[in-house]
């Protein structure tokens, strides 16, 4: 197969057993790769019902298809897993190098069951895999200081993906991390990780080049994308370019896309220092080193900061993306860059999911400010609307573990369950803390955010984020977008499997997913077959959520999201949210009955689901 290693890596922590195995050419056609080919297997690998700290809970690291192809914007990986936060499927991705590196280092994916006896690592060099001992790094560094120490080690160039602190005490915002501050970030899976006293996978960057197609179309397909870039998304492509994905930050706030007072508010409640302040542009002049861009992209979205402040020296962080600025920004009423910074560098280190962290301190705090949390409840911290400090503090208490942070640190659901109180104010789905984007701006994200196989996502599939530019007629009625809702589905499906940036959603020329996909993997499929392949991605990760007997009065999405009660003022005020007619609409043309249980015709229809129809109709 061209584009793939062609092999994948299967380790069991607890006899030490490594096992190589071709990767079925079937399942690369059928699926591509990232989360639809993680799923795919661990429905292989994994029983049901399986605890997900337990021994034969598998979690899998998987590369996009196109990871090392050459093709612009290709590099994204995804770990799966159950989550300890839904109990149900969980896929989170990351840029960077990771994925990339692992395929030129021989291998699509690897994946592990057991628990380890002591704290271990993975290392993979040119097709070669060897567990080794990590107990000199479990519970002694943080994930930047792991990397460099692993690179002295091994002596020799390194792509890293580790677990932090949080991870090792399997708390349930714990992220999987890699190049110093990109994040495997949602659903826990950091956690699960820590449970196999897995430290890290780390792969030598140097290794095999890897095969594609057709160089010569790849090639061209680069050039169509830069020529995109330069024609008709030039202002996008410029403000992406300079500022990142904080560039929006303040049009965002202003519009009611970012929460504000955990999302009972609006920009009515802020400043305008409380907004400005916080946009990548204002933020650079102060800290802003040098640009950063994932392998292999034109646009390179990302900077690299140097804290120097307030006593604070600290070098080569990330500059804080645009979930993390609203959720320790607007969401919780701060105006101060070197907050936002510090917590998300923080997270970064100690390896915690900065939505999640973000969104449970915001319900700690509105539960201080409505008199459920006392002082002393969170550790003498005055955990009040826009008190900068206290927000530095709790969050560090979190990334550490310590006091009432370890608590927090498995999120806001499970510490509301702990505390016995606040669940009145909980802002989650499926107990999984929401990203930056209000589905009552943008209604069909109501339906992503409480239905999807992995809840709480704005990079999942449908009609999105950007609904919220439509005009209400379309926006606010589920008949108008509903077949455009599954279309959503079956692209996102195609750009998470073949390992694509979400910001090809505006950076790709139309049709361009399949052109570059063709190119790399030479199966020449028609548009029609890539998407029948995200639909199908779509139902297997859905497929291992039924078998694990979810169905859907199951799924949860506060009130708050879909307004009920309704914002009194603000731009989003009167609005609420039709979810479960989404849901209808979306169940009826996914060949699903009300309950969301595909039919026998509509698997056999998809293809490849012979195990998926067995499990559901006995045959």
């Amino acid at each position: 197969m061209y584009c793939y290693a062609g092999k994948l890596l299967f380790v069991d922590l607890t006899t030490g057993e490594i096992e190589v195995r071709p990767l079925p050419e079937e399942y690369a056609r059928d699926y591509l790769g990232g989360p639809g080919l993680g799923a795919r297997i661990l429905y292989d690998e994994m029983p049901a019902h399986v605890g997900v700290f337990d021994p034969e809970s598998v979690v899998g690291w998987v590369c996009g298809a196109l990871n090392d192809s050459s093709g612009f914007m290709t590099c994204r990986y995804t770990v799966v897993s159950k989550s300890p936060v839904t109990n149900g499927w969980n896929d989170a991705n990351s840029g960077g190098t990771f994925g990339p590196a692992l395929r030129r280092a021989g291998f699509d994916g690897v994946f592990f069951r057991g628990i380890s006896p002591k704290p271990v690592y993975l290392y993979i060099d040119n097709g070669k895999a060897e567990l080794r001992d990590a107990s000199a790094y479990w519970g002694k560094t943080t994930t930047s200081e792991l990397e460099d120490a692993l690179a002295k080690e091994l002596g020799k160039k390194v792509a890293v993906s580790s677990i932090g602190r949080a991870g090792e005490q399997k708390k349930y915002t714990a992220a999987v991390m890699n190049d110093r501050h990109r994040a495997c970030g949602r659903g826990g899976t950091g956690a699960v990780v820590g449970s196999k006293l897995l430290k890290a996978v780390v792969v030598a960057a140097q290794g095999g080049k890897t095969e594609i197609a057709h160089r010569d179309q790849m090639l061209a397909a680069n050039k169509k994308m830069l020529e995109w870039h330069k024609g008709p998304v030039a202002p996008v492509h410029e403000m992406f370019d300079k500022w990142g994905t904080g560039a929006a930050y303040e049009s965002s706030v202003l519009s009611g896309d970012a929460s504000v007072k955990n999302w009972a508010g609006s920009y009515l409640d802020l400043n305008e220092d409380k907004i400005n302040n916080l946009t990548s542009e204002a933020m650079d002049k102060l800290y802003r080193v040098k640009k950063f861009a994932c392998f292999g992209c034109p646009v390179g979205c990302g900077a690299v900061y140097h804290l120097k402040a307030e006593g604070y020296d600290i070098e080569d962080t990330g500059r804080s993306e645009y979930e993390t600025s609203g959720g320790f920004g607007s969401m919780v009423g701060c105006e101060d860059p070197l907050t936002v910074n510090l917590c998300s560098t923080w997270c970064n280190e100690y390896g915690l999911d900065t939505i999640a962290v973000s969104g449970t301190v915001a319900w700690a705090m509105e539960c201080y400010e409505a008199g459920v949390f006392s002082k002393e409840d969170l550790d003498g911290i005055e955990l009040t609307w826009g008190n900068h400090m206290a927000v530095r503090a709790i969050t560090e208490k979190i990334c550490k573990c310590e006091g009432i942070g370890a608590i927090l640190a498995n999120g806001s659901r499970d510490a509301c369950a702990v505390l016995g109180k606040g669940e009145e104010h909980l802002v989650t789905a499926n107990g999984i803390e929401l990203p930056q984007h209000d589905s009552r701006l943008a209604p069909p994200l109501a339906r992503t955010f409480k239905y999807d196989p992995t809840p709480g996502r704005h990079v999942k599939g449908g009609v999105g984020p950007l609904s919220g530019g439509q005009p209400p007629e379309y926006k606010n009625n589920p008949d108008a977008f509903a077949d455009d809702d599954v279309t959503g589905v079956a692209m996102a499906e195609i750009r998470n499997n073949g390992g694509f940036c979400l910001f090809t959603d505006w950076a790709m020329y139309p049709g361009g997913l399949e052109e570059f996909l063709n190119a790399g993997t030479g199966f020449d499929m028609t548009p029609d077959d890539y998407r029948n392949v995200g639909l199908r991605s779509f139902m297997i990760r859905h497929a291992f959520n039924l078998r694990e007997g979810f169905r859907r009065k199951d799924a949860h999405l506060s009130d708050r999201m879909v307004g009920i009660p309704p914002l009194k003022e603000g731009p989003l005020a009167g609005v609420t949210v039709d979810v479960e007619k989404m849901a209808d609409n979306f169940y009826d043309r996914m060949g699903c009955d009300r309950d969301g249980v595909p039919s026998r015709e509509e698997l056999e229809k998809l293809g490849g689901m012979d195990v998926v129809i067995k499990d559901l109709y006995g045959e």
